[in-house]
C-alpha cells in the first residue's frame, strides 16, 4: 500500500486492472508523472535561489551601514552644533546685565504706602 500514489504504484496497478478503461487511464496518470517529473527537473537549483538571497542581503545589509553611518555624522554635527549654542547662550547669561530693581506695579496697599511716601 504504501506505493499507491507513486509512479511505481501506478505501475503495479496497471498489470492487475487490464479493462480498456483502467489502461487508458493508467497511460494518462503516468503522463502526469512523468510532465511532474519533468517539471522538477527544469525548476531552478535551490542552491540558486539561495546564493541569490544571500547577494540580496548583503547588497541590503551594505546600504543599512551606509545610511546608520550618514546618521551618526549628522547627529555628530548636530551635536557640536548644540554645543556651540549652548556655549553662546551661557556666554549671553553670564554678561547680561544684572536688572535694577524696580518699583512694583499693582494695587499698592497701606502698609507699603506709609513705607515709601505718605505717613
Amino acid at each position: 500500500m504504501p506505493y499507491a500514489f507513486t509512479e511505481l504504484g501506478v505501475a503495479m496497478l496497471s498489470s492487475v486492472l487490464r479493462s480498456p478503461l483502467a489502461i487508458q487511464m493508467n497511460i494518462g496518470i503516468m503522463r502526469a508523472f512523468v510532465e511532474l517529473r519533468h517539471m522538477a527537473a527544469t525548476l531552478p537549483a535551490p542552491n540558486a535561489d539561495v546564493a541569490q538571497l544571500r547577494r540580496d542581503f548583503e547588497e541590503l545589509k551594505l546600504d543599512i551601514e551606509e545610511i546608520l553611518a550618514d546618521q551618526n555624522e549628522i547627529n555628530e554635527d548636530t551635536r557640536m552644533q548644540l554645543e556651540l549654542i549652548n556655549q553662546s547662550l551661557a556666554a549671553l547669561q553670564s554678561s547680561a546685565p544684572s536688572p535694577k530693581p524696580r518699583r512694583r506695579i499693582g494695587f499698592i496697599q497701606e502698609e507699603e504706602e506709609g513705607e515709601g511716601g505718605k505717613q
